[in-house]
């Protein structure tokens, strides 16, 4: 497995596991099959877990815990705090008040089931606490010895600025992919500037980009991409059109649409790790082999052209969830 270094001399798999739909938002889950998918990524070298106490919420992080339990030494465990929900799911709204941030540690540490958080990530940014507040609190957890590196999720480049004076970042999580490159406007260089690494999510777009959603039909009911922007009817057929543009290019490299927008997303830095999400084994797999597909430069500029900045339709969430992202 090939490695690379987010900040803070944090080493990890140059590709991650996001563990959300194990559990989460997403149908067909499969308990049984989830452990198992985590199992093969350790095998095959994948020691980034991604989780958050929101998933579930609080099952996902149990699931990780029970999956690692034997193998803790192989894993990089990600979680966060920030997005507060209850236990019948309601979100409540989003806090950094420093005595949430112990609660939270505190109560995920115990669902995993381990003594130390590897990368403790604020979920989002509480634009109602000075940040310096909550990453003071999160810098005390690490001088307590229960988180090894701090990260931030969609933060902005002003607001990561004031974060790493109090403490460093060794990663900032945000969207990106061919379908969300909002970080293009500095972000990525704003990171390396401050020594921050880059950690992607949903950088197949939440399953478009593979090119197995061509129609609602093919989610479930209670699939939650049903109620998000870039699905609706009067988006989704733009999109898989450009997804479309994707897999011709993917076919004659002899690759996947998968293993081609991920290569992509590798391809920008050699401190970027996305962390695509899945539940089953056998897209793990197709998602590894992205490892292996080399882009020279007249293919990223064939997919630049192909989904330039922008093109997709639709935001990437609701109103109201894009109200909450920092910027």
């Amino acid at each position: 497995m090939v490695r690379r270094m987010l900040g803070d001399g944090l080493e990890v798999s140059a590709l991650g596991l996001g563990c959300m739909g194990m559990s989460d938002f997403y149908a067909d889950r499969d308990e049984g099959e989830a452990i198992a998918t985590i199992h093969e990524a350790l095998d095959r070298g994948v020691n980034l877990l991604d989780t958050a106490d929101m998933y579930g919420p609080f099952t996902n992080e149990r699931l990780v815990g029970q999956a690692i339990q034997d193998r803790r030494d192989e894993v990089i465990i990600a979680t966060k705090f920030g997005n507060v929900r209850d236990e019948s799911g309601a979100f409540l709204g989003i806090s950094g008040r420093p005595e949430y941030v112990v609660a939270c540690c505190d109560a995920s540490l115990q669902r995993l089931g381990v003594e130390v958080i590897d990368l403790y990530y604020q979920h989002r940014v509480d634009r109602t606490v000075p940040i310096e507040e909550t990453i003071g609190a999160m810098a005390d957890l690490v001088r307590a010895g229960k988180v090894r590196h701090l990260g931030m999720s969609e933060a902005s480049i002003a607001t990561l600025e004031r974060a790493v004076a109090v403490h460093p970042i060794a990663a900032l999580q945000t969207e990106y992919s061919l379908f969300s490159r909002d970080p293009e406007g500095g972000l990525p260089e704003a990171c390396r500037r401050l020594g921050v690494g880059f950690v992607p999510y949903s950088p197949l777009g939440r399953g478009l980009l593979t090119g197995a959603i061509t129609s609602l039909d093919a989610l479930a009911s209670d699939d939650w991409r049903r109620g998000m922007p870039r699905f609706a009817p009067e988006n989704l057929d733009a999109n898989v059109a450009l997804a479309a543009s994707v897999a011709e290019i993917a076919a004659e490299l002899g690759a996947t649409s998968a293993q081609v927008a991920l290569a992509w997303v590798l391809a920008q830095g050699d401190d970027v790790v996305p962390i695509p999400g899945t539940k089953r084994r056998r897209y793990l797999e197709e998602n590894l082999g992205a490892l292996d597909v080399v882009l020279d430069a007249a293919a990223l500029a064939r997919l630049d052209a192909a989904v330039p900045r922008g093109s997709a339709a639709g935001e990437r969430y609701p109103a109201p969830t894009m109200a909450h992202l920092d910027g």
